[in-house]
């Protein structure tokens, strides 16, 4: 099954000029992501990600040790972030795995007025996303390194974001792993404090049983509203990329479910 899940990427193949450094050997890049940003501060919990620093090319560990001090930030769970002062007063979408960035780099591109915090453990991943992000010129991506659960409940203040997107997240399909699946009732609650009423939730999978399970548990969750009347799927939005992995997937007949939750409430 073709399918860009942020934490199982299928990763491109290098460019003929660019060498691929050894799963042994890759390096630490010094000032750049923390292998295990969050340490001992917080609980051991079941987590929904696997982190993995595999087939970092040459190029991607130079823009990590150059431009992480400039727009990436390990998630260590040890202070508070002021997005305000980070993105120059934008309105702030969160984006929880981003696989190779190239969805997220052309959601910067297309939406300069909006910034794009994007949390991902995948150390390849964040290279790549830092280059395109200067190769591009947008100035409203950061790059976030760790657990996007410790930033939301240590590191974030209350009704912050304008906007909260997780797409093709890893499905865990093993029922005994469904534990670890992101899109469970208590992340709601925690994600909900931190989103502006209106704010919506965005959510994309191509894997059936997932699709059922996020449509079940954000249909009974006080805090959302399905935007769609009537309740059911979403149209795929303008604004969120096809990517290669998901045409891929859609040529093979598979089907792809969006699901757009408003956040509830009033502020204050």
């Amino acid at each position: 099954m073709v399918s860009e899940h942020p934490h199982t990427p299928e990763a491109p193949a290098a460019a003929a000029t660019e060498k691929v450094l050894p799963r042994d050997k890759a390096p630490r890049f010094p000032g750049g992501p923390a292998a295990d940003p969050a340490g001992s501060h917080h609980e051991r919990r079941i987590r929904s990600f696997q982190p993995r620093r595999s087939r970092v090319t040459t190029g991607q560990g130079e823009y990590l040790e150059r431009l992480w001090p400039v727009w990436g930030f390990d998630i260590d769970g040890l202070r508070t972030i002021d997005l305000g002062e980070m993105f120059d007063g934008l309105p702030v979408v969160l984006e929880i795995g981003f696989g190779m960035g190239e969805a997220t780099a052309q959601m910067a591109a297309d939406d300069p007025a909006t910034g794009i915090l994007a949390v991902d453990v995948h150390t390849p991943g964040q290279g790549n996303l830092l280059g395109l992000a200067e190769r591009g010129g947008m100035s409203n991506i950061r790059v976030a390194n760790g657990d996007a659960i410790i930033l939301l409940r240590e590191m974030l203040e209350p009704e912050v974001l304008d906007g909260l997107r997780v797409y093709f997240p890893d499905p865990w399909p093993k029922a005994r792993h469904h534990k670890r699946r992101l899109i469970q009732p208590e992340f709601l609650s925690l994600a909900a404090t931190r989103m502006k009423p209106g704010a919506v939730l965005h959510c994309a999978t191509d894997w059936e049983d997932y699709a059922e399970q996020m449509l079940e548990v954000l249909g009974a969750h006080p805090d959302f509203e399905n935007t769609v009347e009537g309740g059911g799927y979403a149209p795929r939005p303008a604004f969120r990329p096809l990517t290669r992995f998901e045409g891929q997937g859609l040529d093979k007949g598979h089907v792809v479910h969006d699901l757009l939750f408003r956040r509830v409430g009033h502020s204050g």
